[in-house]
Formats: structure tokens, C-alpha cells, sequence
């Protein structure tokens, strides 16, 4: 599946450094555009670049990214996923010593990266140029006023899958579109089949947070210096965390804790008929669940207002170019290479699967139109791209984003395991977010 057309050769020098023009990434400040014969010094220079990252297979882009540029030697290490490899970072950042030159970091902790000045502002490199060639929501992930700091790889907008003969088992045509029809198809799924509509995973707290997301509703926010907001128990919140409650306390949607045998296996037995979940689901699914092809289906998630479609974002990440690296030119084309140019970023969707950040990518009938014998023949590509066009693309994280996950799991989380009340839980939440801000010199807003 190549991607069709082609693109024009990125010029570093030509385009230089633009003040923002409304890409999503706010107005900026100018920098001097990076000299031509900076540029290709740096790029035909014998250097050595360390990048860190979990993506499988990703030295198949590196290779490619080395043939174009054949003075780079790129040393990719994989130091763990998730808190591991962060922690690691943290650790090298505040040792001076060990850092790589890029940096897988998801969208999420790209504040916190920030916060202590450990991420190279790619302005000046001529990243804000890019901003419009990226979905936009996703490109305000990664850019603010202050800088651009990241560049985007894959997304993770999040749709409903759900297994269609379970559903129509239950009398049911296809996906709720509301969630008050949500609530109601639970039951007769329950009913009439024995199956949950769908699981809300007690120890997953970005699900949550991707469906607060998705209700408009804006729990975290950061000026990116020293305020922050905080509003995780709002009566938004609660509002939303209540619908959750009261089909969770009914037993029409189970609460099994994520990534475990037992919750492997109740998606690919028909425990659950379905899931809420982002774009990289539907791959996941066909590795999982391989037994039930042709059974599910996407949807878009249910809507609070069927009029205004609207989503969340689940995951995702993005390359960033750590302040301490010795050779910013060529650490920064390599990050804006790999998830910019057709050939390696069409690898990643095709090969290793990852949900497209460029909007080329998701347009094209290449990719977008292939259609997924595992989802019954749906072209289940183009059904997240559509998705993705409807995410809210104000939604901000905390600075200290790992206290808050860890903090949901010991309140929010716990109630949700017990099946309790997880709205009192939020105030228990609330409190303890506030209170490690106070502690760490934040103001509050």
C-alpha cells in the first residue's frame, strides 16, 4: 500500500522559520531560518545521533533516513515503554549524562519533558512550517506560543468497535449513535447475549481521560510555566463519571483491569461486545482476537450531541530532540524525516501499523480506502480518519503527568475496581492532584 502522489523534498534553508499562521501551534516568535551551508554541513559530517524509542522495526526507517543522509550513523535503543523508559530519560537528563539526541515521547508528557527545559524548541529549525501538513488537534499537541516541540508520529482518536453479531444477537442494528442509546443497547446486549457492551478498565485511567476529552470538558490545564488548573471533580466530570457509574453498578459494563490473561481472553471470547478504543485497536484486535474475524465492526463513539460529532484522543506519541544533544541540525532532521517524508511514514502505517498524524496520509485512497476482511470488509482506515477530523484540539495535560495517573489508580481507579462510587472518588482525586501541586510550587488556578 505506497502512498500515492508524491511530496515535495523538505528544504530547511528555503522555508527557515515561519511566526505561526494559524496551523494550531499559535503565533510564536521568529526566529533567523537556518543558513544553507549550516545545514549541509551538518548533514555531511560524519555524526553519530542516539534515538530512543519503543516502535518495533523502526531501523527500517532508519535505514532509510541513513541512505538519504549517509554521514549520520543512528543508534536506536529500545530502554523500556511507558514509565520505564521515562524514568530512564528523567535519570540520564539529570545525570548530564547518557541522554540520546531524540526521544520517543507521548503527547501526554511532552508538558512535563517541558517543564524542565529538556526539550530543543524546533522553531528555529523550521519546524512550525510543518504544522499545517499535520492533523490539527494532533500539531496542538506538540506546539504552543513558546515553541514546537516535537514532531508528531502517530495518533490514537478514539471510535467504538464492537462485535456486530453480538449485536444484532440482541436485536441491535449496528453501533449506538447517543450514549442514551449506549445505555439502552447495554441492557439488551446483557440480556438477551450474557455479554457487557463494553469494559471500562479499572486500571486504565487514559480511557477515562480520552472520554472527558471527548465531552468538551478540560479536567488539566497549564500556561506552560508555573499555573496550572485542576478540575477533575467539576460537575462536567462528575456528569460524565455518573453515566459510567450507574451502568457500571447495573452490571452492564464490567470494569476488568486491562492487559491481563483474563481480559485478553474476554475479548476474544465474546465476554465483551465491544470496545472503546482508539485507532490502534482495530490492529490489536486482529493479533487478539484473530478467532472472531469478520465479526466486528467500527463506529465512532457514542455522542453526547448527535448534531456535533466529537472525540477524544487515546495515546499517540511524538519524536522530540532533547536541549542536551550536541548536533541539533541532524537530530531534528531525523525526527522531522522518519514522521514527515512519504516513504518511512507510509512504513509506519503499513508495516508497523501506527495510526497516520499527516493529513496526506489519512487522505490518501492508498491507505485509507483498504478494505479489513478481519472487520467484515469495512474500510476501517477511513472510519478513524474521519474520527480523527472530530477530536477537540484544546484538550491540555498537567506537567506532572505521572503523579496523576498513578493518583487516579489509588481513588478513581480502586473505586471503579470495587465498583463503588467513583464519583465521591474524584473529589479524592482532585484533592491529591492539588495538593502535590501546592507541593511543588505551582499556582493554581
Amino acid at each position: 500500500m505506497a502512498l500515492a502522489g508524491t511530496a515535495a523534498a523538505f528544504s530547511l534553508i528555503a522555508t527557515g522559520c515561519s511566526s505561526g499562521d494559524g496551523d494550531g501551534g499559535g503565533d510564536g516568535a521568529s526566529a533567523e531560518p537556518i543558513a544553507s551551508d549550516a545545514f549541509d554541513e551538518a548533514m555531511t559530517t560524519p555524526t553519530k545521533l542516539t534515538f530512543w524509542t519503543w516502535v518495533p522495526d523502526i531501523e527500517n526507517e532508519i535505514a532509510l533516513f541513513e541512505e538519504e543522509y549517509p554521514a549520520i550513523d543512528v543508534t536506536v535503543e529500545n530502554v523500556g515503554q511507558g514509565l520505564e523508559h521515562y524514568q530512564k530519560l528523567r535519570s540520564a537528563l539529570e545525570s548530564g549524562e547518557g541522554a540520546p539526541d531524540v526521544a520517543q515521547i507521548e503527547y501526554m508528557y511532552i508538558p512535563t519533558f517541558n517543564l524542565t527545559g529538556s526539550l530543543l524548541d524546533l522553531s528555529e529549525y523550521g519546524a512550525r512550517d510543518l504544522g499545517g501538513d499535520y492533523v490539527d488537534w494532533v500539531w496542538n499537541q506538540v506546539a504552543n506560543d513558546a515553541g514546537v516541540w516535537a514532531i508528531p508520529q502517530d495518533t490514537g482518536p478514539m471510535g467504538n468497535l464492537y462485535r456486530d453479531d453480538i449485536l444484532q444477537e440482541a436485536g441491535l442494528d449496528g453501533a449506538p449513535e447517543t450514549y442514551d442509546e449506549y445505555a439502552e443497547a447495554a441492557k439488551q446486549v446483557k440480556e438477551k447475549t450474557g455479554s457487557y457492551i463494553s469494559n471500562l478498565a479499572a486500571n486504565e485511567p487514559v480511557q477515562l481521560i480520552a472520554l472527558l476529552w471527548q465531552a468538551g470538558l478540560d479536567p488539566f490545564g497549564y500556561d506552560g510555566a508555573e499555573t496550572v488548573s485542576i478540575n477533575v471533580n467539576s460537575p462536567e466530570v462528575k456528569e460524565v463519571v455518573q453515566y459510567w457509574q450507574d451502568l457500571v453498578q447495573a452490571d452492564l459494563v464490567s470494569t476488568d483491569a486491562g492487559w491481563t490473561d483474563n481480559w485478553f481472553q474476554n475479548i476474544a471470547n465474546g465476554h465483551y461486545a465491544g470496545w472503546l478504543v482508539p485507532a490502534w485497536g482495530p490492529i490489536f484486535l486482529q493479533g487478539t482476537a484473530e478467532g472472531t474475524a469478520g465479526k466486528w465492526r467500527a463506529a465512532p463513539l457514542p455522542q453526547w450531541d448527535a448534531a456535533n460529532p466529537v472525540s477524544g484522543n487515546w495515546g499517540g506519541s511524538s519524536n522530540a530532540v532533547l536541549s542536551t544533544t550536541e548536533n541539533p541540525i541532524a537530530a531534528y532532521e531525523l525526527a522531522r524525516w522518519i514522521n514527515h517524508e512519504p516513504e518511512p511514514t507510509t512504513m509506519f502505517a503499513t508495516e508497523q501499523f501506527l495510526y497516520p498524524a499527516l493529513k496526506s496520509l489519512l487522505e490518501d485512497p492508498e491507505y485509507a480506502d483498504q478494505p479489513v476482511e478481519f472487520f467484515g470488509g469495512q474500510e476501517v482506515n477511513a472510519e478513524f480518519a474521519d474520527i480523527s477530523a472530530t477530536v477537540d484540539p484544546t484538550f491540555e495535560w498537567l506537567p506532572f503527568n505521572e503523579f496523576v495517573l498513578s493518583a487516579y489508580n489509588e481513588t478513581v481507579g480502586v473505586a471503579w475496581e470495587k465498583k463503588g462510587d467513583a464519583v465521591a472518588a474524584l473529589d479524592d482525586w482532585q484533592q491529591e492532584i492539588v495538593d502535590y501541586a501546592t507541593e511543588q510550587g505551582f499556582t493554581i488556578e
